[in-house]
């Protein structure tokens, strides 16, 4: 039996939800997906990037993950928005679960994007061309936002396809039509080929996909290790990957911040690290996990990164013994130039076993420590995160809860906001 893949992707899905949101339950008139709109972070806050972007702002130019200043010299006219997560959550929610409905096996990729095994359903749906009109028919008029949908024989291919012509579309990727649709394309627009290996490519005479996939294995191997034989294969339309309806474990867990203020002194960053280890060790308990390294990375006011980690001797998911580690890899990491931005990453990820090697010379009582986070954990869940607050960060500028999506991009006040 032929396997055959969806990939469906929102158009511009932050910005489409904000708009449809605004069109159908806040009296909106102006579909921002008509405007020269984008959606983009708090410059205040330091996270003043465009997060997406309407359709007619790229006759501007303007691109995802671009600073709004960047942005704004480009098209000084470029309506923004704030973006709202817990809209988008949502959303994506629901988007997921129509897609359920046309196949037990949906592969969640992003929060806007996803996988679909149709393989077999042909008699219930029609042929994949046609599932995949009513799978985008029936998006955009229950909820109110348009996909594009991919359509081929396996998830490569399929999520090429949907990157054609935008937007509102279905477009078709078989392995007879890569001749015709997918090697006239420029290089960097294939799957795993960034802004390096596009450089390097190009440094080689390789400036499109068919020329990618003429070129001998073995030379892109010489030039580009293992990464040249995998997109040797990409741009031959060959892969292997099933979608997986239940997500891999993670194979690490991390948050990071970007802070509001510069931070010069030792005291105030190993607060912005407590409050990450506060969110990291929260996140590892839910997993029912442990960490075995802990790396740290801190990026300074020139942007410049760096990180270090360290391999314990008993892998941990208490917040302290986290933040302890985190505070020593600073020691021995920061510079004392002005800190932008820290970050606590952890690896080596074990499953929540309660063993620790004895130390005669450690007198922690760790059963006490984790009794203690558990008991938090469950007040957080129950009341909210701000209900359990270390004494430390009363009246500080720092979120005793930091990383990952901050406070003021979880919710919009559309009280403030000017909805036209």
């Amino acid at each position: 039996m032929k396997r055959i893949v969806f990939h469906i992707d929102v158009n511009s899905a932050f910005l489409s939800w904000e708009a449809v949101y605004r069109l159908c339950h806040l009296g909106g008139r102006v579909d921002l997906r008509e405007e020269v709109a984008a959606v983009g972070g708090d410059m205040a806050m330091r996270h003043g990037i465009i997060l997406a972007k309407s359709i007619p702002a790229k006759k501007y130019h303007i691109q995802t993950g671009e600073s709004i200043t960047e942005a704004l010299q480009k098209c000084p006219k470029l309506k923004l928005v704030p973006p709202n997560y817990g809209l988008y959550e949502k959303c994506s929610s629901a988007f997921m679960e129509i897609l359920r409905q046309y196949s037990p096996c949906v592969e969640q990729y992003s929060i806007d994007e996803a996988f679909v095994d149709m393989t077999g359903t042909e008699s219930l749906w029609g042929e994949p061309v046609v599932a995949a009109n009513r799978i985008r028919g029936q998006i955009r008029k229950e909820l109110g936002f348009t996909v594009n949908v991919g359509v081929s024989e396996n998830k490569l291919l399929a999520k090429m396809a949907s990157d054609f012509q935008k937007p509102d579309r279905v477009h078709t990727l078989w392995k007879q039509e890569i001749e015709e649709k997918m090697w006239p394309l420029p290089v960097s627009d294939l799957f795993f080929v960034g802004r390096a290996t596009t450089k390097k490519l190009f440094n080689m005479g390789i400036h499109t996909i068919g020329e990618l996939a003429k070129t001998d294995p073995a030379i892109l191997k010489s030039h580009l290790k293992k990464h040249g034989e995998v997109i040797w294969g990409f741009a031959n339309g060959m892969d292997v990957s099933i979608v997986q309806s239940e997500a891999p474990a993670n194979k690490g867990y991390g948050n990071s911040t970007t802070i509001a203020f510069d931070v010069t002194d030792a005291s105030t960053a190993k607060m912005v690290l407590l409050a990450l280890a506060e969110t990291v060790g929260t996140r590892l308990r839910a997993a029912g996990v442990r960490a075995e390294v802990i790396a740290v990375g801190i990026k300074s006011f020139e942007l410049k990164y760096a990180s270090h980690q360290m391999t314990l001797t008993n892998a941990t998911n208490i917040t302290i013994e986290i933040h302890r580690c985190a505070c020593q890899l600073f020691d021995a990491l920061w510079d004392g130039a002005p800190i932008r931005h820290l970050g606590i990453h952890t690896s080596r990820i074990k499953d929540n076993m309660d063993m620790r090697q004895l130390d005669m010379f450690d007198t922690t009582d760790y059963e006490k420590l984790e009794c203690m986070d558990e008991t938090v954990d469950k007040i957080r869940r129950r009341y909210g995160n701000d209900s359990v607050k270390r004494a430390v960060f009363i009246g500080s500028r720092i979120d005793h809860m930091s990383g990952g999506i901050s406070r003021e991009k979880r919710s919009v006040d559309y009280k403030k906001v000017t909805v036209e």
